[in-house]
């Protein structure tokens, strides 16, 4: 694989306008979300079964329209997926800055959620078309830093914009949104979409989704890849439980000063990582790489007592590996989600990996709560580090049999 060059200025105007959309869209995502639930319980005054209905929705609705939304991508061209998506949840969050009742917030939290499965797949399937065989992995790489700076920044725009109300950040979010479904509509060109012939649209998509599922090397690819989601998601769940267990009342400033440390270290990180791997390793043992250094990440945490300052130290390292064990695998692993779609349904391909590690993260979090409810403090870790390393392995057991070779992927009909 040729070295790419990875400033922002290197890549044409789509490619650079996405990347910048990735951050506004986790800008507004992010600066409402995390937020909700407390909007939810002491502002309106919830149930926590509420609560955790309204979120629950908002997760199954994306997770489980991915690879539709993929699917429309590929059949009906990537920008009417994104302005689509970027418009729905412009509306979506404008109606959580108004509704008071459990089922309007519910239909907001559903639309959210349909939002991210609509543009998702289609903003990635874009950019990987746009930066060809030889820039994908820059182009992944350099998506990654707008995708980490946007997580960053969103939090505390929404904490200052709380000052006021928590309707004045849904309302900034939606007007974020709908400020990108336009903008985006004039200046993002729109991409040829194959002609899928003139037969029924159910039998095509019926067609696409059986090559998904006919393709062996993907599939395994995307199992061996699902425990890094779930492994990346403890930086929400596992991390802050350990902080209240460790820091009581002031979890809060913890948690905070743990997710920007991850955040900064996947800003910092990602361009050098990715251009380190690419002068010494191939794709596989780039990825291969990654999940070992997410796996070990929870290796600090395994000792059974900590003081505070030591704690926050191994939380804080913990976080960090797993933002570089994450920025070194990332444009490598999108990459190779695109060499096994054999460059063919990109989106499809897309929608159906994000379902799969939907599916995953959310497996995996019942697993780690139940880890924790056995007390034994130093188990949860050390079922993450091994699930790291496990899927190390898988991931080099698939590079060694020749799964991850470039093949054209299966056509059915």
């Amino acid at each position: 694989m040729k070295r790419s060059r990875l400033p922002l200025a290197s890549f044409d105007r789509p490619a650079r306008l996405l990347m910048v959309n990735q951050f506004a869209i986790n800008l507004g995502f992010y600066m409402l979300m995390p937020y909700l639930a407390d909007h939810l319980a002491h502002g309106l005054g919830l149930a926590a079964w509420a609560v955790g209905l309204v979120l629950g929705v908002r997760n199954l609705s994306q997770q489980g329209m991915f690879l539709v939304g993929g699917t429309l991508a590929d059949r009906y061209g990537c920008k009417p997926m994104i302005l689509t998506g970027c418009a729905l949840r412009a509306v979506a969050f404008g109606l959580l800055a108004v509704a008071g009742s459990l089922p309007a917030l519910m239909v907001a939290s559903a639309l959210t959620g349909l939002a991210g499965a609509l543009f998702n797949p289609a903003v990635r399937a874009y950019l990987a078309a746009d930066a060809g065989e030889e820039r994908r992995v820059a182009a992944f790489a350099a998506f990654n830093v707008f995708y980490q700076a946007g997580i960053l920044v969103g939090p505390l725009a929404g904490l200052a914009l709380l000052a006021w109300n928590f309707g004045a950040v849904c309302t900034v979010a939606a007007v974020i949104f709908g400020a990108l479904a336009v903008l985006q509509s004039r200046a993002l060109p729109a991409r040829p979409t194959p002609d899928r012939g003139a037969g029924p649209a159910w039998r095509a998509v019926a067609a696409d989704w059986r090559a998904v599922a006919a393709n062996r090397p993907f599939l395994l690819f995307a199992a061996a890849m699902s425990g890094s989601y779930v492994l990346a998601f403890q930086v929400y769940l596992a991390l802050p439980l350990h902080a209240r267990a460790l820091f009581g009342e002031r979890t809060g400033w913890v948690t905070g000063a743990v997710f920007a440390a991850s955040a900064l270290a996947a800003l910092a990180g990602q361009l050098k990582l990715t251009a380190w791997a690419q002068r010494t390793l191939s794709g596989p043992r780039a990825v291969v790489w990654g999940l070992a250094v997410m796996g070990m990440a929870f290796v600090p945490l395994l000792p059974r007592s900590y003081g505070a300052p030591a704690g926050l130290c191994a939380l804080t390292v913990c976080a960090v590996l797993l933002a570089w064990g994450g920025a070194l695998l990332y444009p490598f692993e999108m990459d190779t989600v695109v060499r096994l779609a054999g460059d063919r349904l990109v989106a499809t391909y897309y929608g159906a990996y994000n379902t799969a590690s939907g599916i995953a993260i959310s497996l995996g979090n019942l697993a780690v709560g139940a880890l924790f409810d056995t007390g034994v403090r130093w188990l949860p870790w050390a079922a993450l580090a091994a699930t790291g390393l496990g899927c190390a392995g898988l991931v080099t057991r698939l590079h060694l049999g020749g799964h991850l070779a470039v093949r054209p992927a299966p056509v059915t009909g």
